[in-house]
């Protein structure tokens, strides 16, 4: 998993599969959340409702299937932010079942206060936590 900053193991699951025998949509966009939710805990003890002063909302998903995926397979889930906004980030995700992508994605993930209900700037120190791992310029 090069160039990923945060890689998530992860067997498949039968609450996984679908009626056509393999790993549904809606499970490899928990794939996702699942590696989002990793990242953003190694990343500083950030999470989803938490980045620092406020949380995120996510408005846009983008998955790409390249190969099936079936009860028991062994997955790596990949994920790094592959851009920062002002008020927003791109997350970049991969799976791979032994070293052959099965999925790909990107989800839009915006800085959101629950409590106003609406959108805000990135919190500065979710930015430079990001930019350090990532070895990003901001």
């Amino acid at each position: 998993m090069e160039n990923f900053s945060f890689v998530l193991p992860y067997r498949v699951r039968i609450s996984d599969i679908n009626y056509g025998g393999h790993v549904s949509n809606a499970a490899v966009l928990n794939y996702f959340q699942d590696g989002r939710i990793g990242y953003l805990q190694q990343l500083g003890s950030f999470s989803e409702t938490d980045i620092g002063g406020c949380g995120i909302i996510l408005p846009e998903a983008q998955v790409r299937y390249r190969a099936e995926m079936f009860l028991g397979d062994e997955l790596c889930i990949g994920v790094r932010i592959e851009e920062l906004r002002r008020s927003s980030f791109i997350m970049g995700y991969r799976i791979e079942r032994q070293g052959v992508v099965t999925a790909e994605g990107t989800t839009a993930l915006v800085a959101f206060d629950y409590r106003l209900r609406k959108a805000r700037r990135l919190p500065e120190v979710f930015r430079q936590a990001v930019a350090a791992l990532e070895k990003l310029s901001l």
